[in-house]
């Protein structure tokens, strides 16, 4: 069965070439070029993946992308004119899983919905994880060999590895792993990341697991 994307772009030109190059690529397209009735779209049509500009008449992308999240996990790639940090981080924080800047190649967009698709498609056939989390003890475990981690690393990989494919900008990670620790700096958590990184290379994973993305964040790539 083909995936279905989901694009919400106000600029015809804009849609239409990315239209094509979808379709061009087997998927099912369905375009939408306003913000009202998009989420009621998604709770109705399931689509596999979503293409989200930010700014749309009606109701804007971020406010789109939250509403979304409280009852979808769908891949969200948001595109934006605003190319300041702190909107690509807004995108993300409001649980974008990539974003692309405007004006943009339409190839490197289809190049991230291709990736975006295969991360799901591995989700889903995969019917048993690769990798263990063991709560009670913080620690991780990959075909028989365990690492123990600290409780922080531990929450942070449990926090990316819950969502592969989704980038967790430093922001966001401050809140969610360090609710008790808000002095704490991003150096600190590159820190706790390489501490980690460095541990689970004794697990002799087929592929290193969390990537840097430039100017956004980390994100957990399934094995």
């Amino acid at each position: 069965m083909a995936h279905t994307i989901l694009l919400v772009e106000d600029e015809r030109d804009i849609a239409e070439v990315t239209l094509v190059y979808l379709q061009a690529q087997g998927y099912e397209t369905q375009w939408l070029n306003e913000g009202l009735g998009v989420v009621d779209w998604v709770q109705s049509h399931s689509p596999s993946l979503v293409i989200l500009d930010l700014m749309l008449p009606g109701k804007d992308g971020l406010t789109i992308c939250q509403e979304i999240r409280q009852f979808s996990d769908v891949p969200i790639i948001m595109t934006t004119a605003k190319v300041q940090e702190i909107d690509r981080l807004l995108g993300l924080d409001a649980g974008a899983d990539d974003y692309v800047c405007k004006p943009f190649s339409t190839k490197e967009l289809i190049a991230r919905v291709n990736a975006a698709i295969r991360r799901l498609d591995r989700r889903v056939i995969q019917t048993a994880p690769a990798l263990q989390l063991i709560e009670g003890s913080y620690a991780v475990v990959y075909q028989n060999t365990r690492v123990d981690l600290t409780q922080i690393e531990f929450n942070l990989f449990r926090l990316l590895y819950s969502h592969p494919g989704r980038i967790y900008a430093r922001a966001q990670i401050l809140d969610l792993v360090y609710q008790d620790f808000r002095d704490v700096s991003d150096r600190t958590i590159d820190s706790h990341i390489r501490n980690l990184r460095k541990k689970l290379t004794q697990l002799n994973l087929p592929s290193e697991p969390i990537r840097s993305v430039y100017g956004a964040g980390y994100v957990y790539e399934a094995l």
